[in-house]
């Protein structure tokens, strides 16, 4: 375990659970305790809500952590992490707070661990306040998997803002090094798909929603899909556009909600995804906040780090990139290149000295 204890604002940057869940995921991964004050401090509810919490308890629970202050509100907690342990886990966030939040908390040590792992995650899997499993599974994990693990994560049900209740599972066989990743060209885009979900609403808003984005860019029936959920704990409607291109795909996600036209949701998607395609870069905004985590620990460990292009960072990720330089001894380059088109660069220190 690294000695000292490090002490985290938490009010810093986006002033959000971002700051929890990478100073958690990053104690873990190198065994330095720290205190975090001031959580989510800039939200209109400061303090730990129920999924914060549950991410507080994940953390805890794989890395036999010892824990001050998890309690529901809590402004500061401390966080003593022990050895990190790879085997079957359940965490149940009990709201609609996200699942997929908690699992990002986790996932990067036990990437390292000894042995496999076996998670189920309950509660959202898809509301608008973080990733949806569609693009951990079809985004983030197809690019976590080139550095060396192999992460496999299946939905069983999703879980809507804000009734909640999803399920999904998820297999990591680890890896002892995470390698190097760069991706600084999108190549082609070979395949776009469009899929709608729907639950306890009535069909014809999934279908306005498709016809609203067919009619904007003349794409064929083919590439439209809509999904009518069972068994829903409440009402949910979601829009996806995946873009698969030779090197990366991205998923584009806008969500319904009361008061709000279906084909404003479906114009909002085809927003986000038009606005990458015209940026030219392989990696999107949100994926690009993701990367940094895995990219950073693979620096850190001297195994990996990497480069990649990507949109104008926004205050989540760099608030981010302040939390990595906090525990890690990496440097984090970034230039712009173009309107849209920025290159970040992680890697040790000690090869940047070497390559002087």
């Amino acid at each position: 375990m690294a000695s000292g204890i490090l002490t985290i604002d938490g009010s810093q940057g986006e002033g959000g659970g971002q700051v929890l869940r990478s100073s958690l995921a990053l104690s873990l991964v190198t065994g330095r305790p720290f205190a975090i004050e001031n959580i989510r401090a800039a939200r209109k509810k400061p303090g730990l809500m129920r999924q914060h919490l549950t991410a507080v308890s994940a953390a805890a629970e794989v890395g036999a952590a010892e824990v001050e202050g998890a309690v529901l509100g809590s402004r500061r907690v401390v966080f003593r992490p022990n050895e990190v342990q790879s085997g079957d886990y359940a965490f149940r966030v009990g709201t609609a707070g996200s699942a997929t939040l908690v699992l990002q908390t986790v996932l990067p040590a036990l990437l390292l661990a000894e042995g496999e792992s076996n998670l189920t995650l309950e509660g959202g899997t898809h509301n608008p306040f973080a990733p949806p499993v569609d693009f951990l599974e079809k985004a983030y994990l197809p690019l976590v998997n080139r550095l060396g693990p192999r992460v496999e994560v299946q939905l069983v049900r999703p879980g809507f803002y804000p009734a909640g209740g999803g399920k999904f599972t998820v297999h990591i066989q680890p890896s002892k090094q995470l390698g190097r990743l760069e991706l600084v060209d999108r190549g082609q885009i070979v395949a776009r798909r469009v899929r709608v979900l729907l639950a306890n609403l009535p069909r014809h808003i999934a279908e306005r929603e498709c016809r609203t984005i067919a009619q904007e860019t003349s794409w064929g029936e083919a590439l439209f899909s809509i999904d009518e959920v069972k068994g829903s704990c409440g009402p949910g409607n979601a829009v996806m556009i995946e873009l698969e291109a030779e090197h990366v795909t991205e998923v584009f996600t806008a969500f319904g909600k009361l008061g709000v036209r279906a084909e404003d949701v479906a114009k909002e998607a085809l927003r986000q995804a038009e606005e990458y395609l015209t940026a030219g870069v392989p990696i999107g905004k949100h994926l690009a906040d993701q990367l940094m985590l895995p990219l950073g620990i693979g620096a850190y460990l001297g195994s990996g780090g990497g480069v990649f292009r990507t949109m104008e960072l926004s205050l989540h990720a760099t608030t981010h990139l302040e939390i990595l330089r906090r525990f890690l001894e990496i440097d984090v380059r970034i230039e712009q290149y173009g309107p849209g088109d920025w290159l970040v660069q992680t890697y040790s220190r000690q090869t940047r000295s070497a390559s002087r």
